[in-house]
């Protein structure tokens, strides 16, 4: 069994999970790995190849050769590979492929770290359903609709925030609908509602619940 103490989070898109995820992982000093990062990515290099993310041949080919290189200095964050991404993480290939990569970095954080921070739809349910703390991040669709739109709305001029709400809801939709791995939130994990919340207040509920952890761990 691996010594690495495992944090993992999941929920929809901005509803802060990554933010908290990098500073519990900057915190604790711990790996982290936002697994969208790799759902963006194949979106990305399916697009850069003149496909599909709709093509799960294509997809599924790009997460079998995939690796964190081949995207480096990408831009990964805009609407169009969002919405690939929602597509391609729907896709049972995908997933498998990808899937290994995650539990890899899990239980074998790199760079000798001895905890990793997972952030996703599927980290406590499916990828790592043995997660040492899991947190359910969510907010309110109106207010994860307004935080993706101040991120993006200086790359995209014509973007409105009702352009922005749509995208999400249609995502959610999706992302909770697919036959595999949908985005629940698993039994055993603390739900945590930023729609009120400050991020400093929110990294502290969950700083509470991961020293509480640690405390019981067994030395």
């Amino acid at each position: 069994m691996s010594d690495s103490f495992v944090v993992a989070l999941d929920g929809p898109a901005a509803s802060g999970k990554g933010t908290l995820a990098e500073l519990i992982a900057r915190d604790y000093d711990f790996a982290y790995l936002d697994t969208g990062t790799l759902y963006r990515g194949v979106a990305y290099l399916v697009l850069k190849s003149g496909g599909d993310p709709a093509d799960e041949r294509a997809a599924t080919k790009a997460a079998q050769s995939f690796s964190l290189d081949l995207i480096a200095g990408a831009d990964i964050r805009t609407r169009e590979i969002g919405a690939g991404a929602s597509k391609v993480a729907a896709m049972p290939g995908v997933r498998k492929a990808l899937l290994e990569f995650q539990r890899r970095f899990a239980h074998e954080p790199p760079g000798g770290k001895k905890g990793a921070v997972l952030d996703g739809r599927d980290i406590g349910t499916v990828v790592c359903p043995d997660a040492n703390v899991k947190f359910f991040v969510i907010a309110s669709p109106q207010t994860r609709a307004h935080r993706r739109f101040l991120e993006l709305k200086d790359a995209k001029p014509g973007l409105t925030e009702a352009d922005v709400f749509a995208d999400l809801a249609e995502r959610d939709a999706r992302d909770a609908a697919r036959s595999d791995a949908p985005m629940v939130q698993a039994t055993d994990a603390e739900l945590l509602d930023t729609t009120h919340l400050s991020i400093e207040a929110a990294f502290a509920a969950a700083r509470r619940v991961i020293d509480g952890a640690l405390r019981r761990r067994p030395s």
